[in-house]
């Protein structure tokens, strides 16, 4: 089966993490989606992986609160050591299911800077990675970009909905006091 692997924080869950699930198997084919929370993504700062279980149990609620999704919520990261590299996921998730092929989903943003991820040229080449809109990137100019180191790259643009939200722009309403629960999955 070809799955789609959606790693992040997810520091909460909204809207716009949903339209992404949902074109992963409405529209681009992909069989399941399997939403990986990590404790601690190693190029951000200010999250800390003692709240990793926690947005998972959340993750998981918000998931069941839309039973038509074909999505996965796993903890394969909570249980392996940090630093958590996707490259070690993806790999993990390989030798734990053979039978299936991983493809990552990532935003533009992770795109445009994807060579200070660790071993990024293997994610390209071996699993590859679907790349949904944010405003701001130009994909088809970083995709040509990336193309230009090495034609092996599986890169594949989404012609998906952008909603133009954050769970940073969230966490920093609700700390304010604001209702956001129309954003929240």
């Amino acid at each position: 089966m070809d799955i789609a692997v959606y790693s992040g924080s997810f520091n909460p869950l909204h809207i716009g993490h949903l339209a992404i699930m949902k074109h992963m198997t409405e529209e681009a084919g992909f069989w399941y989606v399997y939403l990986i929370v990590s404790p601690k993504n190693p190029l951000k700062e200010g999250i800390s992986s003692a709240t990793g279980r926690e947005r998972y149990e959340a993750a998981i609620e918000a998931v069941r609160r839309h039973e038509r999704l074909r999505v996965w919520v796993d903890d394969i990261e909570l249980n392996m050591p940090e630093p958590h590299y996707t490259i070690r996921t993806l790999d993990a998730l390989r030798e734990r299911e053979p039978e299936n092929t991983f493809t990552l989903v990532i935003g533009a943003d992770n795109l445009a800077d994807i060579r200070r991820w660790r071993d990024y040229k293997r994610i390209l080449s071996e699993y590859g990675v679907a790349v949904f809109p944010r405003t701001g990137f130009d994909l088809p100019a970083i995709k040509e970009d990336l193309l230009a180191e090495d034609q092996s790259y599986r890169i594949t643009l989404l012609n998906a909905e952008m909603v133009d939200i954050s769970s940073t722009t969230i966490r920093e309403a609700l700390a304010s006091g604001q209702d956001m629960s129309a954003w929240l999955m």
